[in-house]
């Protein structure tokens, strides 16, 4: 479903030969988890957002490949990237108050891919988001159709974040670090949600984050990321278990455990 290749992101205000990500190549399957974890400034976030298409041509330069279902998307046309980004990959990101609109309904948020991509009327779009919220597992939608995000609580405000990004059933679903800022009951329901979304509706997920305990219990397959290179990739046990690279050993170590302090 997706490969990229060779992928380079240097951002133009930055020194010569300090690339953001440094050449990095990796595919994923239909319908397969794969988790991307690193540190901050690892470049995980930045290769999201080449994939996605959201970093500016005036800031970033950008080579490689990245080929989407046969299609290269650093080749396609801008008619072309606008039909494929928030319907066929969509963005989960990781500050949900930061990524709604503060004074617009949750309703018409939730909708707003099928105002851009489909000519549906508005009651049919309202039917669709309301069982995307279901589908989402938030209470109420027809309640909460009418609220404001900040009548919502963090956990609810990711979920709505999810309803928005599946409502088109993308082939593809980015999910930026959507439980960092989350207690941990709130995160193990997210972590469910996602895996129920994957396994009924087979939505391929690369999920981003600094937390390997947390991509164990997710996914299916790890790539580990340092200073833009992507240095280790394998199935999830094997690299928690029998990591080949200092860095992801060090990570691994860096788990807390009942018995672990500081």
């Amino acid at each position: 479903m997706l490969d990229i290749q060779d992928l380079r992101v240097h951002f133009r205000n930055a020194p010569e030969g300090k690339d953001a990500v440094k050449g990095i190549s990796l595919h994923m399957d239909q319908g397969e988890i794969l988790g991307l974890v690193g540190e901050s400034g690892s470049g995980k976030t930045v290769t999201a957002m080449a994939l996605a298409g959201l970093l500016s041509s005036t800031r970033t330069q950008l080579s490689g490949r990245i080929v989407f279902r046969d299609r290269d998307l650093f080749q396609a046309s801008r008619e072309e990237l606008r039909a494929i980004r928030g319907k066929e990959i969509c963005v989960v990101f990781q500050e949900p108050m930061t990524s709604l609109d503060p004074v617009m309904p949750i309703g018409p948020q939730v909708e707003e891919a099928l105002l851009v991509h489909t000519g549906l009327p508005p009651d049919q779009r309202r039917v669709k988001a309301l069982q995307a919220m279901a589908d989402a597992e938030l209470p109420d939608p027809e309640t909460l159709y009418r609220k404001y995000p900040h009548e919502l609580s963090g956990g609810m405000l990711q979920r709505v974040m999810i309803a928005a990004a599946i409502i088109s059933e993308p082939d593809l679903l980015i999910c930026d670090e959507p439980t960092t800022a989350l207690d941990v009951t709130i995160q193990e329901g997210i972590l469910t949600l996602l895996k129920k979304i994957n396994q009924e509706k087979g939505t391929g997920i690369l999920f981003i984050s600094h937390n390997l305990h947390v991509v164990r219990k997710l996914c299916t397959r790890v790539a580990v990321m340092c200073k833009g290179e992507l240095i280790e990739e394998g199935p999830v046990d094997q690299v928690f278990f029998h990591p080949q690279q200092d860095y992801t050993k060090r990570l691994i170590a860096a788990i807390p455990t009942r018995r672990k302090r500081g």
